[in-house]
């Protein structure tokens, strides 16, 4: 039986890839900040689906905490198999509203994290001749708007290299760039999704769906739902600027809902 650590997994898209991942009778390692979550997740999971389920409390903000991941992923009597590095988060306010501690901490969580997990976690894969990374990123990585989209931009740039630079190892890479989804995500960083239609949100299942078929069928990136496909397409023809001119006017807002 395979086994699947999953970063950020206690809601939203990370508990979504749980719940399949655990359907299809994956092992898991359940890794976030919460440990009542945690457990809870585990319990629930292990019951409903039959698989061992572990747990592993740690901030990926922190060096502490990424180093932690790091030594799970090298323990070869354990292996992982499957590893989503899906741990995120937004900041509220635009460049320099947000204190840059914040910001700090947010290259922290999707960039070095994002490196050094995938880095402990591919050479074990590569040996083993199998295994597959989904990296979760955003769309926001095709409209420049702020710190968040730059460091999802550099996801789906190092996911793409890393895949280029692995080919042919058995090992497969994933940058995963879903649009608006219902998750905790807004919730938590304090912004406003009211200026966004009903038909602009996925579904977090679908979403792990989408990413999965894409993974299987080798597609590097993948961008679920029809209507982000063709915002990410007409992203890629127009100006920078101009792209991200649009985000701005579609995107979220900073005010209460």
């Amino acid at each position: 039986m395979t086994t699947a650590l999953i970063t950020g997994a206690t809601a939203g898209i990370g508990a979504a890839f749980a719940r399949r991942l655990a359907r299809d009778g994956r092992d898991l390692v359940l890794v976030a900040r919460d440990t009542e979550r945690l457990e809870a997740a585990a319990a629930d999971l292990g019951k409903r689906f039959g698989v061992r389920v572990e747990t592993l409390t740690a901030d990926l903000a922190t060096d502490a905490g990424i180093t932690a991941v790091e030594e799970r992923l090298r323990d070869a009597e354990h292996p992982v198999d499957i590893l989503v590095n899906n741990a995120g988060f937004g900041n509220k306010g635009a460049f320099l509203q947000v204190p840059l501690g914040a910001e700090l901490d947010m290259l922290k969580v999707h960039v070095e994290a994002v490196l050094r997990i995938t880095s402990a976690a591919v050479p074990g894969m590569r040996e083993r001749g199998r295994g597959a990374v989904v990296n979760v990123a955003s769309v926001a990585a095709f409209f420049p708007r702020g710190t968040y989209g730059a460091s999802k931009a550099w996801v789906v740039s190092f996911t793409q290299g890393v895949a280029r630079d692995i080919a042919g190892s058995g090992v497969r890479l994933q940058a995963l760039c879903p649009g608006f989804t219902r998750t905790e995500f807004h919730q938590r960083a304090g912004m406003g999704t009211s200026n966004i239609p009903s038909w602009g949100w996925l579904d977090a299942d679908r979403v792990v769906d989408d990413s999965l078929r894409d993974l299987v069928l080798g597609k590097t990136v993948s961008v679920p739902g029809k209507r982000y496909k063709l915002a990410v397409a007409l992203a890629r023809l127009v100006p920078s600027g101009r792209a991200g001119a649009i985000s701005s006017k579609a995107g979220r807002s900073y005010g209460p809902n």
